[in-house]
């Protein structure tokens, strides 16, 4: 199949299940991370990650908010809380049965990332 990751993924509803999935059963029972987000009203980031990654995976551009580095600043994030993150957005995109290859380029984009978030 052709096409952008996102709708290889299965666009919005598909992202959003994703989403739902990488917090509720992974993030949030991860006590290496999840204090980082007590104080988070988790409806409205579950959305705005749901718009993050849809964007990141080449679907259309509804991301407006902060940018990385500004989102994380002040947390302080070290590599272990980076790669806890990432291996559960691998996890949760396996769970719904993304292809490792796909996943793998999913991946990467988020490494790009790694620089504007660690250590804010």
């Amino acid at each position: 199949m052709d096409g952008t990751l996102y709708e290889k993924v299965g666009g919005a509803e598909a992202i959003a299940s994703v989403v739902d999935y990488f917090y509720s059963e992974l993030v949030l029972k991860d006590d290496t991370i999840n204090h980082f987000f007590k104080e988070t009203d988790m409806e409205k980031q579950k959305r705005h990650q749901s718009k993050f990654i849809s964007f990141a995976l080449g679907g259309p551009n509804q991301y407006s908010g902060k940018s990385m580095e500004k989102a994380h600043e002040g947390l302080d994030l070290q590599p272990a809380h980076f790669d806890a993150i990432v291996q559960h957005l691998h996890d949760s995109l396996a769970h719904f049965g993304v292809k490792e290859t796909d996943i793998d380029v999913a991946l990467t984009k988020v490494a790009s990332l790694r620089d504007d978030i660690l250590y804010k």
